[in-house]
């Protein structure tokens, strides 16, 4: 099973001012499928792996073949952590959580507003390349997770069901060495339809 570039549900200037067209163009095309193209060569001839999931590879990354577990954890992490971030995305959506998504905000962050200025500084703190994730526990509550690189909160047992990322290639060509500003505006484009569906999986 060759993993493959999805393709975006929208158009690259659908973002924007948020999330310009030429980041989103070179964010999709170019960085995420290098990571697609990465992770199949890492794999390629090892019928096993080829049958898997790219999730279940970096469920599993303790059991892979160790000249490859560092290509697959950050190629196949990459292709798991965009192909769900794009989905997140919309240009018009749910601007706000509701029902139980919102109960389940409030109880674990003590309101909505709260919960984005933790998740922002979730991922103003992240040093260097990495993400900021809202995830579900194994004690189904939510809390606010960040990981470095391409790795992904699946890898520790928990389900992830929001993620931004800060990656300087995410947001550099707009906001610099800003990345508050891209944290903030960046919940202009959540589509918390899509969190909702999610979270409503994972518990």
């Amino acid at each position: 099973m060759e993993h493959k570039l999805p393709p975006l549900a929208y158009t690259f200037n659908a973002l924007e001012p948020h999330i310009d067209a030429l980041t989103m163009e070179i964010h999709h095309d170019k960085h995420h499928a290098a990571y697609v193209n990465n992770l199949n060569n890492a794999i390629k001839g090892n019928a096993d792996l080829e049958s898997k999931s790219v999730e279940e590879l970096i469920k599993n990354l303790s059991t892979l073949p160790e000249g490859i577990r560092n290509a697959v954890r950050n190629n196949g992490g990459g292709h798991v952590n965009h192909t769900a971030f794009w989905i997140t995305l919309t240009p018009g959506g749910a601007t706000a959580p509701a029902g139980k998504l919102a109960d389940a905000i409030n109880t674990a962050f003590g309101s909505f507003d709260e919960f984005k200025t933790k998740f922002e500084a979730g991922g103003i703190a992240r040093f260097g390349s990495g993400w900021v994730w809202l995830v579900v526990g194994t004690d189904k509550k939510l809390q606010i997770v960040s990981t470095p690189n391409q790795d992904n909160p699946i890898t520790d047992g928990l389900t992830p069901i929001l993620g931004n990322d800060v990656w300087e290639h995410a947001y550099y060509l707009n906001y610099q060495n800003r990345r508050p500003d891209y944290l903030k505006a960046w919940w202009n484009v959540v589509n918390w339809d899509v969190v909702a569906e999610r979270f409503a999986a994972a518990v």
